[in-house]
């Protein structure tokens, strides 16, 4: 975190410096929140970073909250989150920042998208979130994994926003084209169907994830996962809380 710290305070001049170092002083520290070793909270090592955990509430593609969701609270592997920090350090420059939608997934919740999807009279999210889809191919079409990479820790869902409030002082997000986890060909990163500033945002989020070692996921414009993740192999199910 030493370098992280280090191009914050270069920018400590610029207003641009200032927020970020605003959002990083806001940070609580999660010693005490009993997190397993290797785990953080993500918003500790990412300066200024806006979550917006979308599993946590009922504004997702199942429609309610989700198990294992007791917090809106962004979790990743300590390495991971060191990596994101390095992404938003460099998205500021361009006065861009991130905002996350999912980050460690307990495997309970992949649990719950498993039992939604084997339920075929639940379609109310259809209009939504898989128009043109039928639910029961939302696992063979990759956009559901019965085993998902977030419960290895080290895999995040998260868009672009811009690093000054708009008028209602939120940071607005940056257009990508779909919204978050839309299941359709139109959220592939390689989809040249949306316009040319999606597609430019798309490729600014992707550009600046690879750099600092995220790999992104054919399917999903929003999905990235470190490379050298530290549990490649194990799957937690410890609550978000």
């Amino acid at each position: 975190m030493r370098h992280v710290l280090a191009a914050i305070g270069s920018m400590a001049g610029s207003t641009l410096g200032l927020i970020l170092m605003a959002g990083l002083g806001a940070a609580v520290p999660a010693a005490a929140q009993d997190l397993p070793p290797g785990f953080v909270d993500a918003t500790d090592a990412v300066p200024g970073l806006q979550v917006d955990l979308r599993y946590a509430g009922p504004n997702n593609f199942v429609g309610t909250a989700i198990d294992g969701y007791e917090r809106p609270r962004c979790i990743l592997t300590r390495q991971a989150a060191e990596a994101l920090a390095e992404v938003q350090i460099e998205l500021a420059s361009s006065g861009a920042g991130l905002k996350v939608f999912d980050c460690y997934r307990p495997t309970r919740a992949v649990a719950h998208f498993t039992r939604w999807a084997r339920d075929a009279k639940d379609v109310r999210t259809k209009g939504q979130y898989y128009p043109d889809l039928d639910k029961a191919s939302l696992f063979r079409e990759g956009y559901i994994a019965s085993r998902s990479a977030h419960s290895r820790g080290s895999t995040v869902d998260l868009t672009l926003v811009d690093i000054l409030p708009g008028p209602d002082g939120k940071l607005p997000e940056r257009e990508m084209g779909t919204p978050f986890d839309y299941f359709s060909p139109l959220s592939w990163p390689s989809n040249q169907r949306v316009d040319e500033i999606a597609h430019r945002n798309r490729q600014i989020l992707a550009d600046a994830m690879k750099k600092h070692g995220f790999i992104p996921y054919s399917k999903e414009w929003w999905h990235f996962t470190l490379a050298r993740e530290p549990f490649p192999d194990t799957y937690f199910d410890f609550p978000v809380k």
